[in-house]
Parts: structure tokens; C-alpha cells; sequence
């Protein structure tokens, strides 16, 4: 079977919205589905983007389907008009009229909207994005429904809670001599620090999540809501060169981190593809297997006795990360889990431990559930497993961890994982949460500083939903937000995403970094029938390979003159320095490699993927520069 070129970059076939660039003057905007992105003023980002969303019970998105779109574009100004139909999982439809306008100056989108009954929602109306790149750690002035201004500074670590609340108006230089003024009208909006959950931006966004949710939208009543862009330049503003160089140069430096150790999830529900491929956990060279284990989801001493099995063939460590549901003593959940550890004969090498209730966010403004202390709980844990080393956080996300600090002081490790589709799936917003990981791990060695640090299970499909009652099931293959399996890991695009995060992550001291589990949707091996691999290795297994093979050694730095397109990890190797590049656009990239002599070049690319060869192969890299088809990655072995 032929596969086409977008089912080898993104696992599917499906095709995302046409974006439409629309021009006044010096600003631009991009129309997606009905919604803006990247407003540029002079070809420099101002925000990321105005959208008109709407959120179901349990914060998954209700797709607009658009009706009637109608764009007039002059000389100097453009309009947009349409309808939109937003269903809810219950058959309640909230029906939009949006206009959009743009003149040389100014953005303005504003919606009309009613629901033909009673409609559920955590969310409906606009949200603003300001970029992270440029803003972070930046002034600006935020005008309150009072009429209050407040000067203060976008925040530089990530925030737990809400920076700004009753926001009528945000205002920020968004370059030398140019400022921006977003005025927000229609209800009370407030801003969330999106970094938490690895988006690239702050989000403004209607209705204070102190209020209760889900809320609903009373039947026939109509609302109106609006978000007005002003640019006022002080000066002539410097325009950023918007062409694309015809190569990026990289530059090399050592740091004095070590690369992390790969570890690998192992899940009960998979047991049984697991325990056939055991042999890959060896191949790969992964050296932990983090094993995910819930008495209160019926996991016992069968699913121990099978994590046992892959690490006797693998001989890699074992971590227990361990739910405990805290409805009896802790001392006798844990004493528990240990007898049932012992039972399986299974030797671990760490156990870490989280309360069940903590795998729920707990919104701003809502009551904490009843959870024992975390000291309780973490001593508890030392009793029932004395002189093993113990490891906490959070099995969810950063979010987690930001607003609920662990006592670390009697933990052995910190760990926690990310997600990139919390709140947007689609292929640039994955990309660009790298611009916010590397502000995550900053946050983390500030709150907790040189503590070892384990992230992980980390992949594009989300494991658990810690912001509603379950993860969305996507039978299609398509891009949706907080999906349970997502088509991109199984082909390139998934590849370029796993090395991005390794190398975004190099300079934070891990111990452990688990990009996959052994097996299932967020796995190294593909499902029976699967056309892009026919049940074998995903290509991920090669850049996971790569990164297990560099585990330990002393990190080098891999600088790009484009951030956006190219990133890189190396290591030092007793035979020089291997570096590891991924292109993470859809176009080509060339690399100018000026610190290459005579070296050896592997790359995973699309003509790698349509021959369909077990290994990939090096060969003699020729010249000083390297060209990257979209979402290949490439290995380069330099020698002394």
C-alpha cells in the first residue's frame, strides 16, 4: 500500500483548516477556522492569537462548524463575516454571528451569540493570547473593570493562579517605540498563565474560573461579547526581516548537565503487548521502566508479576508510580501494596506515590478535596518501603505540582509530566509549547532547586485528564484536544516532537526522561493493522534509541539562529560528539553545520519512511550544511 505524504508526516490523512493571511498596512493576521492567529504588526508577533471558543461540561472543545463566511479585502482594510454552529455532547446547539475587521491600526472580532436550549459549558466565549518570546518577565499595564490601572510585569516563572483578574484591558510594548492595547468587553475576563500546561502564551479568557462550572447558557438568550486590538506606534517601527534564511546556522557548547537516563511507561491494560515485546525495553536501552500501578483500578499482583517479567528480559530498573486511594489508614494501603510487590517477587529500584484525588486539577477558586498530608503521606510510604528511594510530585502536569508544592524535603526525586494538547491540538500550537517546557523546567529548579528531577510519561496523546471526568476518545485519527491517542505519534511529526522535548529539557539536570510507553497508543509499537508500520516499531524508536544511547554523558548545548525550526541536543561520545537535530516545521530546513569536519549523518526522514527499512543507515555527510525535509531528524557523529 502506498502511504501519502501527509499520512507519513502526521499518522492521517486529515487535513487541517486553509489559513488565510489577511493584510492592512503593516498588520496581518491569520484566519483559521474562523478564528485569528500570529498578528503580526511590522512581521512581529503581537499576540498569538483572538479566538471564539467554546468549551463542553468537561473542557473538551465543540468544534464551530462555519456557515455563510463572507471576506471583503480593500488597499487598506479587511472584513470578515460569518456564522458558526456549536454542539454540545448532549444535541444543545449555540449558534454565532462574528465580525471580524482590520484596518492598519486595529483588530476587532466581535460575536453574537444564542443557544436554542439550555446549554452546558465550562467556557464559551473569546480568549487572547500573548506570545511567551519577547513578553515574559516584560511591563505591562492591565486596566480593571473599575477603571484601575495596575503596571506591573508579565510573569517570568510560570504563575500558579491567575496573575490578573477583572481585566477590561491589557496593554504591553510589543517592540521598540510600538504598543499594543487589547480591550476586552461583554464580561469579566482574566488572565492564567498558559505555560503551566506548555502552551506558548498567556491566556486571557472570559468568566472567572472562581465562578461555578460547568455553567449554563440560558435557552434563547442572546450574548455579545468583543476584543478590540489598537497598535499605536511611537516611532517608525523596525520591521523584522520576515524571509526565511536560506540556512540556519547552528552552533555547539558544552554545558555541565548530563543527559538524562530514558525510561519507559508500562501500563496494566497493555500487559499482554508488553510482555511479547519485552526484548525492545533492552534494544532501545531504555533504562527505567516506570510502571504504572492503582489498587483502586483493580491493579494488583498480576500486573506487578508481569512488570516483573519485562525487567527480568530488559534488566532495567523499576519505579512504581503508585496510586493510593487514602480511604484507609496509609500505613495499611501502603503495607498493602508492599506485600503484594513482594508476592510478585518484583525488585524496585524507586516508588513514587500521589494521593488518587491528586490526579484532579482543582481549579481556582474551588474547594481541595480531603487529602492527607503529603508528609503523612510520604512517611508512610518510608515505612512500607524503608531504604527505598521514594519520589513525589505529580502524575499529571506542572499545573499540578505549580499549585500544589509537595514538601520535598524527605523525597528522594521530584517528578511530574506534561501534555501538548490540553487546550489545542493542532499541528504549529504542539510545536510551539517548547517555547514554554523550557520555562517549566526553569520554574521547577526555582521552587524545588537542585532536587533530582524526573519527567515523565510525557507524549502528544493525553494520558489522563485531570480537568474533566475522562480523555477523548478519537476512533478517526484526528487532531483534537485532550485525546487519548493522537495519529502524530505514530510518524514523523511525533518523532521531531520526541527530540524537541529531550532537547528543550537538556539543561535541566534530569534524571530520568520518558517519552513513551512499551507499548499501546502512547507506545514504541504500532497496533495490529496499523498501515504505517504494520504492528512494528513506530519510527520513534529510532530518536528514543539515539536518546538512550547518550544517556549520561556530558550534555552540549546545540544553539540555532531559528529556535522555531531547528533545535538540537548533543553529547560528548568517547569517540567526539554526537549531535542530534530535529526540524519541527512543515517546510524544509537547512542546516549550516560550520564546526564539521569529516562526519557521519543518519536521518529520519519521509523517504526513510516510505522504504520502509528496519534501521535507519549513516552515511559520510558532504559539504558543511545539511538539508531537513519537514519533520525529519538527523544524527551526526563527529569525530575527534
Amino acid at each position: 500500500m502506498t502511504l501519502s505524504r501527509a499520512f507519513l508526516l502526521f499518522g492521517s490523512d486529515e487535513r487541517e483548516p486553509t489559513v488565510q493571511r489577511l493584510q492592512a498596512g503593516q498588520l496581518s493576521v491569520d484566519l483559521d477556522g474562523g478564528n485569528l492567529r500570529t498578528i503580526r504588526f511590522a512581521e512581529r508577533e503581537v499576540l498569538r492569537g483572538i479566538s471564539f471558543l467554546v468549551r463542553d461540561r468537561d473542557w473538551g472543545t465543540c468544534e464551530a462548524a462555519l456557515d455563510g463566511v463572507q471576506i471583503e479585502v480593500g488597499a487598506e482594510r479587511a472584513t470578515v463575516r460569518y456564522s458558526a454552529r456549536f454542539a454540545a455532547p448532549d444535541g444543545a446547539i449555540l449558534r454565532c454571528n462574528a465580525t471580524i475587521a482590520l484596518d492598519p491600526q486595529s483588530v476587532t472580532f466581535a460575536a453574537n451569540f444564542t443557544p436554542d436550549r439550555d446549554f452546558e459549558t465550562a467556557r464559551a466565549g473569546f480568549v487572547v493570547l500573548h506570545p511567551v518570546v519577547g513578553v515574559a518577565g516584560r511591563p505591562v499595564a492591565v486596566e480593571h473593570g473599575d477603571g484601575t490601572i495596575e503596571r506591573a510585569v508579565f510573569p517570568d516563572f510560570i504563575e500558579p493562579w491567575q496573575p490578573f483578574k477583572s481585566i477590561s484591558a491589557i496593554t504591553h510594548e510589543a517592540m521598540p517605540g510600538v504598543t499594543a492595547e487589547c480591550r476586552m468587553t461583554g464580561d469579566v475576563f482574566e488572565m492564567e498563565d498558559q505555560r503551566n500546561w506548555t502552551d506558548g502564551s498567556y491566556k486571557t479568557y472570559v468568566r472567572p474560573l472562581a465562578l461555578p462550572w460547568p455553567y449554563i447558557l440560558k435557552a434563547g438568550e442572546t450574548l455579545r461579547q468583543s476584543i478590540l486590538l489598537t497598535i499605536t506606534p511611537s516611532a517608525p517601527p523596525v520591521a523584522a526581516d520576515g524571509r526565511t534564511p536560506e540556512a540556519i546556522e547552528i552552533s555547539l557548547a558544552d554545558i555541565s548537565q548530563t543527559l538524562p537516563e530514558i525510561g519507559l511507561g508500562l501500563r496494566p491494560e497493555d500487559l499482554t503487548e508488553e510482555l511479547r515485546h519485552a526484548d525492545l525495553v533492552a534494544e532501545l536501552g531504555a533504562r527505567h521502566l516506570i510502571c504504572h500501578f492503582d489498587p483502586g483500578a483493580g491493579h494488583g499482583v498480576e500486573a506487578l508479576s508481569g512488570f516483573r517479567r519485562i525487567a527480568q528480559a530488559s534488566g532495567a530498573k523499576v519505579t512504581l508510580e503508585c496510586f493510593l486511594a487514602c480511604r484507609q489508614a496509609l500505613d495499611e494501603e501502603l503495607k498493602a501494596v508492599a506485600a503484594d510487590v513482594e508476592t510478585a517477587g518484583l525488585t524496585l529500584s524507586s516508588i513514587a506515590v500521589s494521593p488518587s484525588v491528586d490526579r484532579q486539577s482543582t481549579p481556582p477558586g474551588s474547594t481541595w478535596p480531603d487529602c492527607p498530608p503529603l508528609e503523612a503521606v510520604y512517611a508512610a510510604a518510608q515505612r512500607a518501603f524503608p531504604g527505598l528511594p521514594l519520589g513525589g510530585g505529580m502524575f499529571s502536569y506542572f499545573t499540578e505540582l505549580n499549585r500544589k508544592r509537595v514538601p520535598a524535603g524527605s523525597l528522594s526525586y521530584l517528578t511530574h509530566c506534561t501534555n501538548p494538547i490540553v487546550h489545542a491540538a493542532d499541528d504549529l500550537s504542539v510545536m510551539q509549547t517548547f517555547e514554554a517546557l523550557r520555562h517549566v523546567t526553569r520554574s521547577v529548579r526555582a521552587i524545588y532547586g537542585d532536587r533530582p528531577y524526573r519527567i515523565g510519561p510525557s507524549t502528544i496523546a493525553m494520558r489522563q485528564n485531570p480537568y474533566g471526568s475522562a480523555t477523548k476518545d478519537n476512533p478517526l485519527g484526528r487532531r483534537i484536544a485532550m485525546a487519548n491517542r493522537d495519529p502524530r505519534h505514530n510518524a514523523l511529526f511525533g518523532v521531531a516532537w520526541t527530540l524537541a522535548y529531550a532537547a528543550t529539557v537538556a539543561e535541566a539536570g534530569l534524571e530520568v526522561l520518558t517519552l513513551s510507553t512499551l507499548c499501546g497508543p502512547f507506545g514504541l509499537i504500532a497496533a495490529a493493522g496499523e498501515p504505517m508500520e504494520d504492528g512494528g516499531k513506530r519510527p520513534l524508536f529510532h530518536v528514543l534509541k539515539w536518546l538512550a544511547e547518550l544517556a549520561g554523558r556530558a550534555g552540549v548545548s546545540v544553539e540555532t539562529s531559528a529556535s522555531d525550526a531547528l533545535v538540537g541536543v548533543g553529547a560528548a561520545t568517547d569517540s567526539g560528539r554526537t549531535v542530534l537535530l530535529a526540524n519541527i516545521s512543515p517546510q524544509m530546513r537547512v542546516a549550516a553545520l560550520g564546526f564539521v569536519g569529516k562526519a557521519r549523518i543518519t536521518i529520519v526522514d519521509e523517504n526513510w519512511m516510505r522504504s520502509r527499512t528496519d534501521e535507519p543507515k549513516a552515511v559520510d555527510l558532504r559539504g558543511e550544511s545539511v538539508r531537513l525535509p519537514a519533520y525529519a531528524v538527523a544524527r551526526i557523529e563527529i569525530p575527534r
